[in-house]
């Protein structure tokens, strides 16, 4: 089988060395987290460098094949890792989870992720960043593990994702009925919070994609999405960081999307001014709803160097 000879071979690994010394950083491997392989790529100019952990949405949404777009600057500064979660990418194709998908248990991963990069760089402590699902993911990690990490950098996280369905549900439903659009009314009016079915998803997702200036999902697409995802979404939609995390005790940065309905930018902004932490910063993106990382990578990549790891 090609995958299994792909994971023999210890699999894609390249490191090449340019005229100046630097030791340059690109392999794609399987490691054994949570009992399965799952599968991580790490870029970077020198294995010295500070170790930064991404954290892909979704879940289930792989950033692998699309990540140079938003790390391309980050490389030249820190050992990126990118990491397909169980079911996710890479990982799904080369196991499936043979456990029942919870919170609990991506957090058992990303911790054990966490140590395995602190362990085989030698850090005492990582970087982690996570955007949406992952953000929440980040969050959970920030909250109960702090100490494991010199920073968190949450894009568009999920911080009480029920409330922000709530509120974006209520605000489309008020606009639907200013404009009088009975397609939105009727399909809006068939959803419920939190989301019973795929169906109820992506009604509720076309909608918020047309309010937010940006291409609906397939419906197909949502609904298959659905039955693997949509009751580890629904239970992390019920966390409430408000609640499980008022204090952060390790570096903690936002980066919002000013546009972003899907994770309601008015919840994480209350969250930031109401959460202690020794050192907070809240950085907005004026040109952005949810995408952050593919909206404004630029302007994201030079805060994170030039504001978060030079102090």
């Amino acid at each position: 089988m090609i995958m299994s000879r792909l994971v023999t071979l210890s699999i894609l690994m390249a490191i090449s060395f340019s005229g100046s010394g630097i030791n340059k950083i690109n392999v794609s491997e399987a490691v054994m987290i949570g009992g399965i392989k799952q599968w991580i790529n790490i870029k970077g100019l020198g294995d010295n460098n500070p170790v930064l952990l991404f954290l892909h949405g979704g879940p289930g949404s792989s950033a692998i094949g699309y990540s140079q777009k938003f790390t391309a600057d980050l490389q030249k500064h820190f050992v990126v890792v990118q990491w397909d979660q169980r079911e996710s990418g890479t990982t799904l194709r080369l196991n499936a989870s043979p456990v029942p998908l919870t919170v609990a248990l991506f957090e058992q991963d990303a911790v054990e992720l966490i140590n395995y990069l602190r362990s085989r760089f030698a850090q005492d402590k990582i970087y982690l960043m996570g955007h949406s699902w992952g953000g929440f993911l980040g969050m959970t990690i920030a909250a109960r593990h702090p100490d494991l990490l010199a920073g968190y950098i949450a894009v568009s996280p999920m911080i009480y994702q029920l409330e922000s369905e709530r509120n974006s549900l209520a605000l489309m439903k008020g606009k639907a009925q200013e404009t009088q659009n009975q397609e939105e009314i009727v399909e809006l009016a068939k959803v419920r919070i939190p989301f019973e079915n795929g169906e109820q998803l992506f009604y509720h997702r076309k909608w918020l994609a047309i309010w937010m200036g940006q291409k609906p999902p397939p419906k197909a697409y949502v609904e298959a999405w659905s039955k693997t995802w949509l009751n580890l979404f629904n239970e992390a939609s019920m966390v409430n960081f408000f609640v499980v995390a008022p204090e952060i005790r390790c570096p903690l940065y936002f980066f919002l999307g000013s546009k972003d309905y899907q994770t309601y930018f008015k919840i994480t902004e209350d969250y930031f001014r109401k959460v202690k932490a020794d050192k907070k910063e809240l950085f907005w993106f004026t040109n952005s709803a949810h995408l952050v990382i593919l909206t404004e990578p630029g302007k994201m990549q030079k805060i994170i160097i030039d504001q978060i790891l030079s102090k």
